[in-house]
């Protein structure tokens, strides 16, 4: 106890502005959780910053073993609308699911969706967490004066964690990382939101202020990294998402490579939402199973996450419902598992052109899970770009019905081989130690 005390006095320290975190689980947790676990090895204790009583899409309480001792977590309430929403959605006869998973986007909405959406834009900005920023602020300003740390770091979306990051850095002087998990006003779902000229000419100032403000920025993908470079003269770093080899064994998964009598299983995992549904991809499953009776025999569709139900509905319409394993949303190390299991792994992005410098972050656990890919959407995006060098998957066209079925068949025929498997590739940059190395160089260069 007194060796752990003894090192925590001597660790710089950094306060890291979270509305995501354990008990919370999917995509938007893992980041800074796998960061925070290395960073004590690197030098700096993390201070995370969340809120008591977040709005929870998932559960995984499997995560909070990942919080390192040396972490100190402080809980503040945060005033919540989104509840308010979900209650209303629900009043009006909306499932469960479109509640959950359908995201802003260009599908059909309801009238009640509609106004909530026009409200969402215009009068929450930059979204419906900034009743939190000032409250924070009074706070966490009254907090570091008794527990001073040397850096803050804000990750986003929501945005509004970037603002407080912001207030708090000019009202301290304490330098300042924006870490941005996705772009800002070029997020695929910005055009969606109804907003009137004038709101959107706030965001862009907002944007271009947090830019500027910030000691440095941080994107996850190259072409973001890019994008926000021509915006301002701030240093913006690319630190990608990545893996962490703690969570997978080593060696490849033996039995996934295939063989006689063995099921065929493509498997996605996350977030399935209706923008992103792969209809041509089920058509051409739906006609090689009337083709072939041995493949539609061995063919499984794990779906391993919150998945909207116009995908299972799709599913339904291509005949396909006896092939569906709908596990629905699973603790992290489970969907791990059933990756590694897998006889393919698809990756569908969403239909918008924005989606095209997006790195999805379960990306790079399907490459440490030595199974090939099967992406869909942009064949020149981030995605695409990280599959080819690799050389564990392929990025096919939204509607290259040809191209998803030759790869495919290619897939089946190794598969009743026992060969199904991709070739090792050096994917060591990205594992979450390696990662969190650079991040706490990147802190030692801005203090």
């Amino acid at each position: 106890m007194e060796v752990f005390v003894y090192l925590c006095v001597f660790m710089k320290r950094v306060l890291i502005i979270s509305y995501y975190w354990p008990p919370t689980g999917g995509s938007g947790v893992q980041r800074w959780v796998k960061f925070a676990k290395y960073l004590p090895s690197e030098g700096w204790q993390p201070v995370i910053y969340t809120p008591e009583n977040p709005e929870q899409l998932a559960v995984d309480a499997s995560l909070e073993a990942e919080v390192p001792a040396e972490a100190e977590v402080i809980r503040r309430r945060i005033l919540e609308p989104y509840g308010i929403y979900k209650k209303l959605l629900r009043r009006s006869g909306h499932s469960k699911e479109a509640v959950e998973v359908n995201p802003v986007n260009a599908q059909n909405k309801s009238f009640v969706q509609k106004v909530a959406m026009w409200v969402r834009g215009n009068f929450f900005r930059p979204d419906p967490r900034c009743l939190w920023i000032t409250p924070s602020v009074k706070f966490l300003k009254k907090y570091l004066e008794e527990h001073p740390v040397d850096l803050i770091v804000s990750t986003g979306p929501p945005q509004s964690m970037h603002l407080i990051g912001r207030r708090l850095s000019l009202e301290t002087g304490i330098p300042w990382i924006a870490d941005f998990r996705d772009p800002w006003t070029k997020i695929f779902y910005f055009k969606h939101l109804s907003m009137t000229r004038a709101t959107k000419r706030w965001h862009h100032k907002m944007e271009k202020k947090v830019l500027d403000d910030a000691t440095a920025v941080v994107a996850v993908s190259p072409l973001v990294q890019q994008e926000f470079q021509a915006m301002t003269l701030t240093p913006v770093e690319l630190i990608t998402n990545g893996y962490d080899e703690c969570d997978f064994p080593a060696g490849k998964c033996e039995e996934a490579a295939g063989g006689p009598g063995r099921e065929f299983t493509i498997t996605h995992t996350g977030l399935f939402a209706a923008d992103g549904n792969p209809t041509v991809l089920w058509e051409v499953l739906a006609e090689k199973c009337r083709k072939d009776d041995e493949f539609r025999k061995a063919l499984k569709i794990k779906l391993i996450g919150k998945t909207d139900e116009q995908i299972t509905a799709s599913l339904k319409e291509a005949g396909l419902s006896e092939n569906v394993i709908n596990m629905g949303y699973q603790p992290h190390a489970k969907a791990i598992e059933e990756q590694r299991k897998a006889s393919l792994l698809i990756l569908p992005l969403r239909k918008e052109p924005e989606y095209r410098a997006v790195l999805p972050g379960k990306l790079f656990e399907y490459l440490a899970s030595w199974r090939p890919v099967l992406g869909i959407g942009q064949t020149d995006g981030a995605m695409s770009m990280i599959l080819n060098s690799t050389k564990t998957g392929i990025v096919l066209g939204w509607d290259d019905k040809t191209s998803i079925g030759r790869y495919l068949d290619f897939c089946w025929q190794k598969h009743l081989e026992g060969t199904l498997t991709v070739d090792d590739a050096d994917i060591s940059q990205f594992t979450r130690r390696n990662l969190t190395r650079r991040m706490a160089e990147l802190f030692d260069k801005c203090i």
